[in-house]
């Protein structure tokens, strides 16, 4: 999979209110966070890729995804040029905010130095109504046509 073009599939709000949920648009176009424990990617676990649920950018497989027991989805790496970090000093501390590099929809926040065990040290914590998910037998069946 290649990388994408930053802003490639950028719209203004009213085009994305037209094609989200409210609860996607609050997530994504105005930074918001669903509650711990509630996402339905959470405690997921088939084999396949999980893509922006705002443009359909590949954003991580499902290989790279962990049980990190914080109450969202956590994987420990993108796919290459797929999110793009930012500094993010809200809630009165600094982390590090990941955001859809094509679409610049808000996915969550990365965390480094935490002791898990995986390959980077970082959990990438996302909200699950910032992903859709894709079956990777139906991704390899499409991709066959």
């Amino acid at each position: 999979m290649s990388s994408v073009e930053p802003g490639s599939k950028s719209k203004s709000d009213e085009e994305w209110q037209a094609i989200l949920s409210r609860e996607q648009f609050r997530i994504l176009r105005t930074k918001g966070t669903e509650a711990p424990g509630t996402g339905k990617y959470d405690k997921f676990s088939q084999e396949g890729i999980y893509t922006c649920a705002a443009c359909d950018t590949p954003l991580y497989k499902s290989t790279t995804k962990f049980n990190s027991g914080c109450g969202w989805p956590a994987f420990f790496d993108a796919l290459p040029g797929a999110v793009t970090r930012h500094e993010d000093t809200t809630l009165g501390m600094t982390r590090t905010e990941i955001i859809c590099t094509a679409c610049g929809g808000h996915l969550g926040h990365v965390f480094k130095g935490e002791g898990f065990p995986t390959p980077t040290d970082e959990r990438h914590c996302v909200n699950s109504v910032s992903l859709k998910f894709t079956d990777e037998q139906k991704s390899d069946e499409s991709q066959s046509k």
